[in-house]
């Protein structure tokens, strides 16, 4: 398990490739959130997990598509994605994304998740 973590202002972003960054935010062993940054165009590809996903649009606009149904989210706005639905994001101008996941994502932390973002560049 992830021990108990609190991380205020950070700066320190993580390249994850593609056009896309994020910085941890906060967590511990039941709920995580991530800030994700985004150039226009980055995609997320297609992936699942069994985690519950929350995530709110800090600025910016997103195509999603959650179990194959396409949503533009603007800033302001936000979707929810349940446990294991296949789930993708087009980023149509640049933006932020607040992802908040439960429990912790612990493959974000060991760095042993698949990137679907692209190579790091």
């Amino acid at each position: 398990m992830a021990s108990e973590k609190f991380i205020k202002n950070s700066e320190s972003w993580e390249n994850l490739g593609g056009g896309v960054s994020r910085q941890f935010q906060g967590w511990d062993n039941q709920i995580m959130m991530v800030k994700v940054k985004f150039e226009k165009g980055a995609e997320g590809a297609p992936h699942q997990h069994f985690h519950t996903q929350a995530t709110y649009c800090a600025a910016g606009k997103f195509e999603f598509v959650i179990d194959g149904e396409k949503s533009i989210i603007e800033a302001g706005e936000g979707v929810y994605i349940a446990p294991n639905l296949l789930h993708s994001a087009v980023c149509l101008e640049a933006g932020i994304l607040i992802d908040v996941f439960s429990p912790v994502r612990e493959d974000f932390l060991d760095g042993s998740g698949v990137s679907y973002f692209g190579d790091k560049k």
